[in-house]
């Protein structure tokens, strides 16, 4: 939905449900979006978070299934603004953990993957509107050493790829990277690092020029045009990043956030016996749940929740915050509580001066929520998270 003031458009993304195949996708938009527009956007245009994976993506190589997207996105007025690139495979009922970042942008079929997105996203865009491209942050950490100059070429070469489409087609794509703990690309500060260094140094300004055969002064106004970062509220929140001072080190460097997600953390003030049981149950075998504790000598991470768990009584008193998406309406989760302090602080941030044109609410693991934090059904759910991220943006200051 268009939010007014310069606010941009709010949304929800596609990967909360099945979206693996041509016909699940259709069935998730037909279906639950079609109900979360009526419930929330009813008599306007609904922008949507769309979500491919490369099977999804195949598919629609072929024109019929291509123009029956298209139709059902005209019918049931959602506008394609966003699309989620980050996950490449399946992304519900099954083992996703570490995986969900490959292909990596190490490889060709990253770069091949996220192309056939922006090309796809040109075809269902209206001219001239801006589309924000989410993507993995490089690779999985320990996958990432010795890799940086590969992974910054392939990012640049979609770059140009994007340059390419928006004289062809009107269409603005903005590749946006999304940093996510335990990835090349964690934190703010490893993140603008790697933009000064890798992405909009001069020697890549001379890569996309080459790659283009634009003049330099126009590939420095490309690059940022065309790439930035994905901020997602809950992988900032675990990293214990500074709300405000987090925004303001993007801006101060140029880096544009050209996508805003929308999500909560699990917050464990303290761990002890009660909440190493209470988190037993958050423990699940499909996603990685990335913890970064709070210790005496200072902040200390863990690839997933069960090895976090497995410190048992010796992380007793330390404070964790746990990468496990969680409703955003809902602060306290009975033994612990969640960020949403910090979302609403990024909201204030954003009510006040925008931070991005693409706001996306991403609570992905309603089917993997404890009952008594779910509603009757997941549209009813979607439908509360935006009453309340809405609720937020027009808080009186």
């Amino acid at each position: 939905m268009k939010l007014p003031d310069r606010l941009g458009h709010l949304t929800y993304c596609l990967n909360i449900h099945a979206t693996q195949t041509h016909a699940e996708v259709m069935a998730a938009l037909t279906g639950p979006a079609a109900q979360v527009k009526a419930r929330v956007s009813p008599g306007d245009a609904f922008a949507v978070g769309l979500r491919f994976s490369g099977e999804a993506l195949d598919e629609l190589a072929d024109p019929a299934k291509r123009a029956a997207l298209k139709a059902a996105l005209d019918k049931h007025d959602f506008r394609a603004v966003t699309v989620n690139g980050f996950p490449y495979g399946r992304f519900h009922g099954t083992r996703v953990k570490e995986e969900v970042y490959q292909p990596d942008w190490r490889s060709e079929d990253r770069v091949r993957y996220t192309n056939a997105l922006a090309d796809l996203m040109t075809h269902l865009a209206p001219e001239g509107e801006t589309v924000s491209l989410s993507t993995v942050p490089g690779t999985f950490k320990p996958l990432a050493v010795g890799a940086e100059a590969l992974i910054a070429d392939n990012i640049l070469r979609s770059v140009a790829h994007l340059a390419a489409l928006e004289a062809r087609t009107g269409v603005t794509v903005a590749l946006a990277i999304e940093p996510e703990p335990a990835c090349l690309l964690e934190t703010i500060d490893e993140s603008v690092a790697f933009f000064i260094d890798h992405l909009f140094s001069p020697a890549a300004a001379a890569r996309v020029a080459g790659l283009t055969e634009l003049p330099l002064e126009d590939v420095a106004a490309a690059l940022p045009r065309h790439l930035g970062l994905c901020y997602d509220v809950c992988h900032a929140a675990v990293e214990y990043e500074d709300p405000a001072g987090s925004i303001a080190a993007l801006r101060d460097a140029g880096i544009p956030i050209h996508k805003l997600q929308l999500s909560a953390a699990l917050l464990i003030p303290q761990i002890s016996a009660a909440t190493r049981d209470a988190l037993a149950a958050y423990a699940e075998p499909t996603y990685l749940h990335q913890v970064m504790r709070r210790t005496r000598e200072g902040l200390k991470s863990e690839v997933d929740l069960p090895d976090a768990l497995a410190l048992g009584a010796s992380a007793d008193g330390e404070e964790w915050r746990v990468h496990f998406h969680v409703p955003v309406f809902i602060r306290e989760l009975g033994a612990f509580s969640s960020t949403r302090d910090f979302l609403a602080s990024i909201l204030a941030l954003h009510r006040q001066d925008p931070i991005s044109p693409h706001l996306e609410i991403e609570t992905y693991t309603w089917d993997l929520l404890p009952e008594t934090l779910r509603g009757a059904t997941v549209a009813e759910d979607i439908a509360r998270e935006f009453a309340w991220v809405l609720g937020e943006l027009t808080r009186c200051t």
